[in-house]
């Protein structure tokens, strides 16, 4: 990770499917930001609650031709400087406002970005982001910056 704190550049809502648009509180309960929801069920789970995404995989997809912003992939935190896509299982992410997540897996890409393009789910694979569960809830803004506990394994 590099030497800037990771920081929230935007959280995002919709009253389902994409995109999700940026809001400027959010208040994030144990089942996710409040005022979002879902177009599938397979999205409706605590252990889902909050999605992330990397904006430098954003700019990046961008500059490669997608017409991308904070929220157009369905995320909830567009953050910058955390590098999600190489968060463990089970780490934590503490937010400056008090919001804590724990990391429960891996973020794929489907289908419903083909609204966006036919190519996105190609493209974006391997950086789609990840997703977490609500340890303490809390609201949420942008410009709070992120710090990331290391999950722990049996051996320690």
């Amino acid at each position: 990770m590099n030497q800037s704190p990771a920081v929230v550049v935007s959280v995002n809502i919709s009253p389902g499917g994409i995109p999700k648009r940026p809001i400027e509180v959010g208040e994030v309960t144990i089942d996710g930001l409040v005022g979002d929801a879902h177009d599938h069920e397979k999205h409706r789970s605590p252990i889902q609650a909050i999605c992330l995404i990397d904006l430098e995989d954003l700019d990046a997809l961008r500059e490669e031709g997608f017409d991308l912003h904070p929220g157009a992939t369905g995320e909830n935190l567009t953050v910058q400087g955390l590098d999600a896509d190489e968060l463990n299982i089970g780490d934590r992410l503490q937010f400056s406002g008090g919001l804590e997540l724990e990391i429960t897996k891996r973020r794929n890409p489907c289908f419903v970005l083909d609204a966006i393009s036919p190519e996105l789910q190609a493209a974006i694979k391997g950086r789609c982001g990840c997703y977490g569960k609500v340890i303490r809830p809390a609201e949420i803004r942008p410009g709070e910056t992120i710090k990331v506990l290391q999950a722990t394994t049996a051996d320690d």
